[in-house]
């Protein structure tokens, strides 16, 4: 109606992002603003390769993949850290075993907790009262979908920009379901490193998946490689390996999207298990087959930033 296009047009006319307010404000808020962005342009500087573990599918397995990944980088020597960007749906203080430490506020930031394998980790779940208890943000009890995205994306920004990672090889990143979440920390982070995707073979995560790497291609991510998880398993006892899902997603996704396979991870209840309270294989039993698949894959991101030289 008419009207209502005479609202929405007034709308967009009010409403204004934070280039083009002004600074000197009341409130400050430009300032603070400008403030943070360069103190996270300044702990960016301290960091050789900023990783992203994506999918924008639920339940592929990703935030066990970054916590095992990042153990084995630490293993084989990496100042590592990792960044929970689940904010609604935490996990990476409880699977690097760090979440009942309690973290330290300094003058120049937070000291993030240190988890197994000394990996340097930063979570919602390192944040609350409880280990059951729901997140709950604090606004107007009305409009939630107006100003939570809004919020979300601070709390994002205070953990890379606020937390003191200090000199790291490699910060993970542990992005939630979503395209509009790996939308966001492409904003926050202009120049993000590496993607690793993760899917499973199945034919659904393989439609889904193929849209975060259309996202990640159009936004010139550094690098993008494909891990296929869960991609067969494994007979107890031994034998040969049993596909789980009919054909081959992870193959026809690379093939789709001209993206390389970076590893295969089959699966392991025992790596689920174990990531799952806080002992990750990757550290505690690199022996077995789906830790030597990741750890296989650490080796090749080790080489992508040789190659790469670090940031600048």
């Amino acid at each position: 109606p008419p009207v209502a296009v005479a609202l929405r047009r007034d709308l967009v006319r009010k409403f204004r992002t934070y280039s083009q307010l002004e600074s000197g404000t009341e409130s400050g808020i430009v300032d603070q603003v400008v403030e943070q962005q360069a103190r996270l342009r300044n702990r960016l500087a301290e960091i050789g390769t900023v990783a992203a573990v994506v999918s924008g599918k639920g339940g592929v397995g990703k935030s066990a993949m970054t916590t095992n990944l990042a153990v084995a980088l630490a293993r084989r020597g990496a100042a590592v850290g990792v960044l929970d960007g689940d904010l609604n749906g935490p996990s990476q203080g409880r699977m690097l075993s760090a979440w009942r430490q309690r973290l330290e506020d300094r003058s120049e930031g937070v000291v993030p907790a240190t988890g197994a394998g000394g990996v340097r980790v930063m979570s919602m779940d390192l944040l609350q009262e409880g280990a059951e208890a729901p997140l709950r943000w604090r606004g107007p009890t009305s409009g939630t979908h107006v100003w939570q995205s809004v919020a979300e994306t601070g709390v994002l920004r205070e953990f890379l920009a606020d937390v003191v990672w200090g000199q790291l090889d490699y910060l993970i990143v542990d992005l939630p379901p979503g395209t509009d979440k790996i939308s966001r920390l492409l904003e926050l982070v202009d120049a993000v490193d590496l993607a690793l995707v993760v899917t499973t073979p199945s034919e659904i995560s393989r439609f889904v998946v193929t849209k975060s790497i259309r996202l990640l291609q159009d936004a010139n991510v550094g690098a993008i490689g494909i891990i296929g998880n869960m991609t067969a398993y494994l007979p107890p006892g031994g034998g040969a390996p049993l596909p789980l899902y009919p054909g081959d997603g992870v193959r026809e996704l690379a093939d789709a999207t001209g993206i390389a396979v970076w590893g295969e991870v089959p699966f392991d209840p025992h790596l689920a298990e174990s990531t799952d309270r806080g002992h990750p294989p990757a550290l505690v039993s690199p022996e077995g087959p789906s830790a030597m698949a990741i750890e296989r894959i650490a080796e090749r991101i080790e080489r992508r930033a040789e190659s790469a030289g670090g940031r600048s």
